[in-house]
């Protein structure tokens, strides 16, 4: 049963395992509670291991204008009140690519992302582009990003006006205040994209695979064991409902 769990999300934990395989344990007999199923794990040497690496792909230190942060000390209370974007580096055989990612704060959802061999505003800019066609709502919405110079160069900036999207950023160099951004990199490149691969084309599909099974397969402790599309599309649901 963890082996069927972990073919599309190898290196998921113990809990999010233990609410995935709750129905098929209960319909085979089998009575484990979280902590024997972490037993377990350990026993059989299938305890997710922990990866460290990082890798600085912002450059902050640079004359464009840079924006207030508009999120400090808030919370979404809905979704597409507030995307947060970020840029992290993904190896191939060939080379190293750049992953541009945009997700829903509220859903967590990853409303728009672009694998790239660059980090240029026009390259990161699809990312947003794709993001704003999967929207659901019009109402007001804040882009969140570190200081980077693709976020601040004026192609971005200019994206966001006619997107009618407010832009907010992190204050200094402080990386825990786009903390959900960077969490987002982490889930990808620590749990789904694990695997060196031959190029880019193959990496694409890896990639285009990954965020589908994120978006609507994995479960999140912060969303109470719901998946990203779960969230976001009940608020679709309900915004359908209140216009009937």
């Amino acid at each position: 049963m963890v082996e069927s769990v972990r073919k599309r999300m190898p290196r998921i934990g113990t809990r999010k395992l233990h609410y995935l395989l709750g129905g098929q344990l209960a319909e085979a007999g089998i009575k484990i509670g979280r902590d024997g199923l972490f037993d377990y794990l350990r026993d059989e040497k299938l305890l997710v291991q922990p990866l460290k690496r990082y890798t600085q792909t912002t450059m902050s230190r640079h004359w464009l204008r840079k924006h207030p942060n508009l999120t400090d000390g808030r919370q979404p209370t809905r979704p597409e009140e507030v995307f947060v974007s970020d840029i992290t580096y993904i190896k191939s055989a060939e080379k190293t690519h750049y992953l541009s990612l945009v997700t829903d704060a509220y859903s967590r959802k990853i409303m728009g992302y672009v694998l790239s061999d660059d980090m240029e505003a026009e390259t990161v800019g699809k990312a947003l582009q794709m993001a704003v066609k999967g929207r659901i709502s019009t109402k007001p919405l804040i882009h969140h990003s570190d200081r980077g110079l693709q976020y601040c160069s004026g192609y971005y900036q200019n994206l966001l006006t006619n997107f009618h999207i407010r832009p907010s950023m992190t204050d200094g160099y402080d990386c825990y205040q786009n903390a959900l951004a960077e969490r987002m990199n982490g889930i990808l490149k620590q749990e789904f994209l694990i695997w060196r691969c031959a190029n880019k084309t193959d990496l694409q599909k890896l990639v285009d695979e990954s965020i589908t099974v994120y978006n609507n397969e994995r479960p999140h402790l912060s969303l109470q064991m719901q998946t990203p599309n779960q969230v976001h599309k009940k608020a679709e649901e309900e915004t359908l409902l209140r216009l009937r």
